[in-house]
């Protein structure tokens, strides 16, 4: 299943189906999304922490393969609702070693429900659900993970029909950061599973982080105090993770590419707020306005997460594949954003 919120586009989902992925889907929009891209119902898994009665009866009526519980008191209004095939998720009291915005599987989180409350509802499930993390750059929250589940399962005595582990595997946005590959990741979660069901991940990042690229055009070039800096016209609408997560990235001069790299320079964006800085330093030929300035690893959490902030609009996303170019989102645009107004 593709954790839908890393990149929620509906190119990207159908690609994504044609190769047989189902989706991870979190709200009605992510849902309509997986819809519109043909992702087949007996490969969609429905998520939320706080589903309204109408994105219940949505996930019925789809015909989803899992409504996941995220408290039990979801259950009798999931039954209202018609869903017949659910998963609790549990919180198994983990701490992943990630940024804590990100940390899901601790005992306090705001998702899933105490171990004992799933045994509660235990003759309604179809399965359990353990998501601990996410960008995880280690096995070790997996390693935990697949260990806590044997012991879980084991003391209940309890052989469900589908086991959901979740996704979290990380990426890496900068030079000096490593993270395990899919197949390791993918291993340390099921090798050794102790019973016989239906293995479900939920991979997002990990999809679609490295095979992002973020284009900006280079504006003001200057000299602040000992700093120097380069503004380009974008920054914290089109990606906030270095202010929630205090994400790194790399950068090059995407038009001098060929060119070496002389001078350090802090990547600032465009929006007023002194937070809004993409990176704090890299080694650059010393830029030009005009310039394309491009930042990898950047397809994960930003077309999602991005906003409207000082009224700037979203950008266009394209493929590009061995040379060709294709739009698959259009460039948004300020009479885009008028047009929500009423005065």
């Amino acid at each position: 299943m593709y954790g839908t919120k890393a990149f929620p586009n509906v190119a990207v989902m159908r690609l994504l189906a044609e190769e047989g992925l189902g989706a991870d889907v979190s709200t009605l929009g992510e849902l309509r999304f997986a819809q519109r891209a043909g992702v087949p119902p007996d490969r969609l898994v429905v998520h939320g922490n706080n589903k309204s009665d109408e994105e219940l009866r949505a996930a019925a009526e789809a015909g989803a393969a899992y409504l996941v519980l995220d408290s039990v008191e979801e259950l009798e209004r999931a039954r209202v609702a018609g869903v017949e095939r659910m998963l609790a998720r549990v919180t198994p009291g983990i701490e992943a070693e990630t940024h804590e915005s990100i940390r899901t599987g601790h005992v306090g989180s705001k998702f899933g429900m105490a171990p004992e409350d799933a045994l509660f509802i235990r003759d309604a499930l179809s399965g359990v659900h353990v998501h601990i993390g996410s960008q995880l750059l280690s096995l070790t929250g997996a390693h935990e993970t697949l260990e806590w589940l044997n012991r879980f399962l084991r003391d209940a005595e309890w052989s469900p029909e589908a086991i959901d582990v979740g996704g979290g595997l990380g990426v890496a946005t900068h030079l000096d950061e490593h993270a395990p590959s899919i197949e390791q990741f993918v291993g340390a979660l099921s090798h050794g599973l102790d019973v016989d069901a239906r293995l479900i991940l939920e991979p997002g990042r990990s999809l679609v982080g490295q095979a992002g690229v973020t284009l900006y055009r280079v504006g003001t070039v200057k000299r602040s105090g000992d700093r120097r800096w380069v503004a380009v016209d974008g920054g914290v609408s089109d990606n906030p993770r270095p202010q929630l997560y205090r994400a790194r990235y790399t950068a090059i001069l995407a038009n001098r590419a060929e060119e070496a790299a002389t001078t350090a320079f802090g990547v600032a964006g465009k929006h007023c707020e002194s937070g809004d800085v993409l990176i704090q330093s890299v080694e650059l030929p010393k830029p030009k306005r005009g310039d394309l300035l491009a930042v990898p690893a950047t397809g994960a959490y930003t077309l999602g997460m991005g906003s409207n902030y000082n009224a700037v609009p979203r950008p266009a996303v394209v493929f590009v594949t061995e040379g060709e170019v294709r739009l698959i989102r259009r460039r948004e645009m300020v009479t885009d954003l008028l047009a929500l107004e009423f005065v």
